[in-house]
């Protein structure tokens, strides 16, 4: 059984299925995302949508790369300690979230699994995922991989918007407007007030920061701008994929 565009998610997979398209997939890929605040206008779900629907379009172009991705579930909550004031913010203490990824991928490499990948769309996850990767390749020979959805598409994002499109902004708000535009509250869309510009000091929470929960300004976004980006990042993470795995194949 091969894996392709069209059978892709695991979850949806009866064992058997499962058994073969395991060892059988480039990569086993998870999503990850949170569940926070994201400003008065935009849904606590927003991370976890855009991995969601970023890995989608990751597994279906993945066949026109030469690659076959199957694709986890999303894990929808995160280490979002620092976004804790503003009420419906779930956080998980880093060790136990570091110690499910670890879980996660070692059930996968268990049933023949060789490559793990993380696509991640939220920042307070990546110290967590990085310990964890770690421990996947040393301990359970998982060969692994990481990607930071917006790492890819940064140079393309501060072209348009700068350097300030980061948490509910632009950015953020322009992708939720691709794929979920009946859960952006656009009566409430306004651009976001920042408290302090730290040069040195780590803040304790996000309110430290800004005054409405989020960056930038939402009022400034570009869904058809974002859907180019997409399409355009997408083919650069799947390029690179392919780069590593035959370099290390």
């Amino acid at each position: 059984m091969s894996v392709d565009s069209t059978t892709y998610r695991l979850d949806e997979m009866t064992w058997e299925e499962a058994g073969e398209a395991i060892p059988a997939a480039d990569l086993v890929v998870l999503p990850c995302g949170s569940t926070e605040q994201h400003a008065p206008h935009l849904p606590l779900a927003v991370d976890s949508i855009r991995a969601h629907e970023l890995t989608d379009e990751l597994a279906r172009a993945a066949p026109d790369h030469d690659l076959s991705l199957l694709v986890l579930p999303t894990l929808r909550y995160g280490y979002s300690e620092h976004h804790m004031p503003y009420p419906g913010t779930v956080t998980i203490d880093p060790e136990t979230y570091a110690d499910l990824v670890v879980d996660v991928g070692a059930s996968m490499a268990a049933h023949g699994a060789e490559r793990f990948a993380i696509v991640n769309c939220h920042g307070g996850n990546r110290e967590p995922h990085k310990l964890a990767l770690d421990r996947l390749q040393r301990e359970h020979d998982l060969e692994s991989f990481y990607l930071m959805w917006t790492d890819f598409a940064r140079e393309r994002l501060e072209a348009k918007w700068g350097d300030e499109w980061g948490h509910a902004g632009e950015h953020e708000t322009s992708v939720i407007e691709v794929f979920r535009p009946e859960l952006v509250r656009e009566e409430r869309k306004e651009p976001q007030t920042r408290n302090h510009r730290f040069e040195a000091r780590q803040y304790r929470y996000f309110d430290d920061i800004t005054e409405q929960g989020g960056l930038g300004d939402p009022t400034r976004s570009d869904p058809d701008f974002v859907e180019t980006v997409i399409e355009e990042t997408t083919a650069d993470i799947l390029d690179a994929l392919r780069t590593d795995i035959e370099a290390t194949s």
